[in-house]
């Protein structure tokens, strides 16, 4: 562990500090007028415990991106340090200011997600998320250097470069967004680069959705064992929380961050083991406090008692889906995620895939781009199909393509394409 007092604290005696860092994150909220009239009535002295928290209102993505740039703030102009920032595909990007405590904060939580992992200073660790006004880079940059592990600062694309600099810096731990491991294995391919030269024992990967089936092909292609990091920009960047070796549930920081899961109809709070919403608090950050931020992350609490790694800090299962990604399809639900799992337990597909919505005379259809190799056997379009109807319910159409079909974009991959007309 990298904090053994705090991450193995009993929960006897985490409750009062996550309570009194609850308290402290109300009262720094209330500095800023905005920010205190949306909170209403419940002042400080009101939280007795954490249950009381639910008293307070969600805050949402909309919430953030309306007060956009520093409209929710909670620190002075002059004590920004740095800004990262969400895309802002959808309306006004959101804007995370940071302290320097905040920043401080951030490698804290970095360094124990990768004590967590496994990692030490003997490591040299290869990072490729970018460095920018994306928050991943950085986060793992700030844990590495606050462990002191060699950096590999290599940023994304330029993969074939990416595996030499790993042989022949002997890079061991490779931390990325999830499906960068797959390029990886493509440029490999392509290259004739034997990945039996690499040194690589851990993979550190996160900020998209990726089954348990992606994770054993990441883990057999590599030879690695995977951890899942999550965190996200609105929470300050990756470290909110990851799995141990156990591989029993994500691990969240809860003197840092406060879990809620609630129905994502109802905004009601669910029961431990009950999947829901993930609302997360920010209790030690200083520049964007988060108060009930409602991420849309679909998950469940796993466990509060202690794990067999010792950590005593709650476990979320990895995570689902989110809410917004769930596709609707002739009044049927389902996630991207669901058909990953099946499309990757067919012999002979690539990795990738696209799911291709459309609108025709005869209502929406749905088309599954999937790359094949060439011993793909055309029986299993058909099983495939089949698969998908007898799981989820859908009628799709299988369209087969070699590697390489589907174009890949320099960040997360495009899973959805969703063509039908809103407005028809």
């Amino acid at each position: 562990m990298w904090d053994p007092a705090l991450e193995s604290r009993s929960r006897d005696a985490l409750e009062p500090l996550i309570v009194e860092r609850l308290r402290r994150t109300l009262v720094r909220c209330r500095t800023n007028g905005a920010y205190a009239a949306r909170l209403g009535a419940v002042e400080p002295e009101d939280i007795r415990a954490s249950t009381d928290w639910a008293r307070l209102p969600c805050l949402s993505k909309d919430d953030l991106r309306d007060a956009y740039p520093f409209g929710l703030a909670c620190c002075p102009r002059e004590s920004i340090q740095r800004i990262h920032m969400s895309s802002g595909t959808t309306g006004n990007p959101i804007v995370n200011p940071y302290t320097g405590a905040d920043i401080a904060q951030w490698g804290e939580v970095m360094a124990r997600s990768y004590a967590a992992a496994g990692v030490t200073a003997g490591d040299v660790i290869h990072i490729t998320p970018s460095f920018g006004l994306f928050t991943g880079g950085f986060g793992f940059h700030y844990g590495a250097e606050r462990i002191g592990a060699m950096v590999i600062p290599a940023g994304p694309a330029r993969t074939a470069l990416q595996l030499k600099l790993m042989e022949d810096l002997q890079a061991t731990v490779l931390a990325g967004i999830a499906t960068y491991p797959l390029r990886i294995l493509e440029v490999a391919r392509d290259e004739a680069f034997d990945l039996g030269r690499l040194r690589l024992r851990v993979a550190i990967l996160g900020s998209e959705m990726w089954s348990d089936d992606l994770r054993g092909l990441i883990e057999r292609e590599l030879s690695v064992e995977t951890f899942d990091i999550i965190g996200m920009t609105e929470t300050g960047g990756p470290g909110l929380g990851i799995d141990c070796a156990a591989h029993a549930g994500i691990h969240v920081w809860e003197d840092h961050y406060y879990a809620e899961i609630v129905d994502p109809a109802t905004g009601r709070l669910a029961p431990d083991g009950e999947e829901g919403e993930l609302v997360l608090t920010t209790l030690t950050r200083e520049g964007l406090p988060l108060v009930r931020y409602r991420t849309h992350d679909l998950t469940r609490i796993v466990s509060r008692a202690r794990c067999g790694c010792g950590r005593s800090h709650l476990r979320l299962d990895r995570l689902r889906g989110r809410t917004d990604d769930m596709v609707i399809l002739k009044g049927t639900n389902f996630y991207p995620r669901q058909i990953e799992s099946l499309i990757l337990q067919r012999p002979g597909v690539a990795h990738e895939y696209q799911l291709v919505l459309e609108r025709g005379p005869g209502g929406d259809r749905l088309t599954i781009l999937v790359e094949v190799r060439p011993e793909f056997q055309a029986i299993e379009r058909e099983r495939l199909q089949h698969e998908i109807h007898m799981r989820l319910g859908l009628a799709a159409e299988i369209r087969t393509l070699p590697e390489g079909g589907i174009a890949r974009p320099q960040g997360k991959a495009v899973r959805v394409v969703d063509r039908r007309d809103p407005h028809r």
